[in-house]
């Protein structure tokens, strides 16, 4: 009975946060635009995706911004993560201390605050702004994520290349950076996650003509556009399908790695 109502506990959970999300893609199949009003099996609203002109832009600039986003973020993320680790005393206790701050800052005051210093410097909303901005957002995660690989990694192994000839940087990209490249990845992913999902830093720090999903889309439920909100319900299953084929694979990629490991 015990482990019955754990399995039904853990159902019950499952269903509520996924339940919602099988809804919306059941109906990203069918062109009404009320869901519950099932109109026929059609591919129309994947359709719209690529065909009509300001939703297939709005998709490809925030694709270009999370993936330039992500790769910046995981640079200087990766650099301080490894700057962090090995930097001693005091001062590496406070800086150690300060880096999760970011993290459990709330999300608003690191958009006003960014919003503040553009203004002050007459910077303004550009393209920029919102580059920088995302990168603030991101970049703590990515710290988060190639932390715990640094603490796993063998530090003999660094000190054992400057022994046989290596110069810093070669120990760093020869050594260092191959033991910690799964939790580089892991940053990188989740830099990009964050980026695509973000609303709050992009609508302080984005230029008025600029669209991302997250912005679009509310703007879309605040103005009731009934002609593109259906079209969304496809774009959130194509996301959250992705999300799920990268999991898998980074799953079984693990998976493989800890079997290879055990031979």
């Amino acid at each position: 009975m015990k482990k019955f109502l754990s399995l039904f506990y853990i159902f019950l959970v499952l269903a509520f946060i996924y339940v919602p999300i099988l809804v919306l893609i059941v109906y990203s199949f069918t062109g009404s635009v009320i869901i519950g009003n099932w109109t026929g099996f059609s591919f129309e609203l994947y359709a719209k995706l690529f065909t009509e002109e300001r939703i297939r832009n709005m998709i490809i600039s925030t694709v270009l911004l999370a993936v330039g986003a992500g790769i910046l973020s995981t640079i200087l993320g990766t650099m301080g993560a490894i700057g962090i680790y090995y930097s001693k005393g005091k001062f590496g206790k406070i800086i150690k201390g300060s880096s999760s701050i970011s993290v459990i800052n709330a999300e608003i005051v690191t958009g006003i605050s960014l919003a503040l210093v553009f203004s002050l410097i007459t910077f303004g909303k550009t393209y920029f702004s919102l580059i920088i901005g995302h990168m603030v957002l991101c970049t703590p995660f990515v710290v988060l994520s190639v932390t715990p690989k640094l603490k796993q990694m063998d530090s003999s192994l660094y000190e054992a290349a400057l022994d046989l000839g290596a110069s810093p940087t070669k120990a760093l990209f020869k050594v260092v950076i191959p033991e910690i490249l799964p939790g580089i990845f892991s940053g990188f992913m989740l830099a990009i996650t964050l980026s695509l999902d973000d609303y709050i830093i992009t609508v302080f720090t984005k230029p008025e003509t600029f669209d991302t999903i997250s912005t679009y889309v509310y703007n879309a439920v605040k103005n009731q556009a009934k002609s593109e909100l259906p079209a969304l319900r496809a774009l959130s299953a194509v996301i959250f399908l992705i999300m799920v084929i990268v999991v898998v694979i980074m799953n079984i990629r693990a998976n493989k790695k800890v079997a290879k490991e055990a031979r």
